[in-house]
């Protein structure tokens, strides 16, 4: 359908690691849209109660993150991504019946209802793919929040939570043998992304691992099971 090799993209990865702004950049380059989870995400919170749907609503009444540790923030934060897997699956549904290609992106995007989607895409004919950006260095998101955010002044907790948020989806995607791409050097992004998918192909052959625990790329391996395509930017 398109000329790249998907026509729908899952993009996952945590805040402030540049999501949004490759999202618009392939997208843009495919003539297609991009879905923002976020927006999902705030529809389904407005819709229900913490009452009736606990696991949707975590942070309500927490009204300032940087009075918990980052251990308890992440685990809220994968309760919650786990909790809206559901909603990833009805919005790739819905694409599923459009002709023209999609990126959806969002720091709520697990690689498990990542891997459901693409299986859900293969049954019915179509190329779901998807890729986790990946940034480990805090003091680069902090400074990713600033540019973006300067009136919120420093924001170092939550970027220390990101880190380690953008580490537990890596290791997730290496679960389910989804591509883990470095989001630097940020001017090469969208064409790492485009190469690592192509490599991936339709039977997402696999040439090496990415290591999340190190930011560098695994030595190939010979196995009769999938691996996470290499990112060497």
């Amino acid at each position: 359908m398109t000329g790249t090799s998907w026509d729908i993209l899952l993009l996952g990865g945590a805040s402030g690691v540049g999501k949004s702004r490759v999202a618009a950049q392939l997208a843009d380059e495919t003539k297609g849209f991009v879905v923002e989870f976020d927006d999902v995400v705030s529809a389904v919170e407005a819709m229900t109660t913490a009452e009736h749907h606990p696991a949707l609503h975590h942070f309500d009444d927490i009204p300032d993150t940087a009075q918990l540790t980052i251990e308890q923030v992440l685990d809220l934060q994968i309760a919650t991504a786990r909790a809206l897997e559901p909603a990833v699956s009805g919005v790739v549904r819905n694409r599923l019946t459009v002709d023209v290609p999609a990126v959806l992106e969002g720091d709520y995007l697990t690689p498990a209802a990542a891997a459901a989607a693409i299986h859900e895409g293969r049954a019915a004919g179509r190329r779901v793919r998807a890729v986790f950006l990946h940034e480990e260095d805090p003091d680069r998101i902090a400074a990713n929040y600033a540019s973006r955010e300067p009136d919120s002044g420093e924001q170092r907790h939550r970027a220390q939570v990101s880190a380690e948020y953008s580490r537990w989806l890596g290791d997730q995607a290496r679960l389910h043998a989804l591509p883990v791409v470095a989001c630097r050097p940020w001017d090469t992004l969208a064409a790492r992304i485009e190469r690592v998918l192509g490599a991936e192909g339709a039977e997402r052959e696999l040439s090496g691992q990415f290591n999340c625990r190190t930011g560098k790329p695994d030595l190939p391996t010979v196995s009769a099971s999938p691996h996470t395509p290499i990112d060497r930017g």
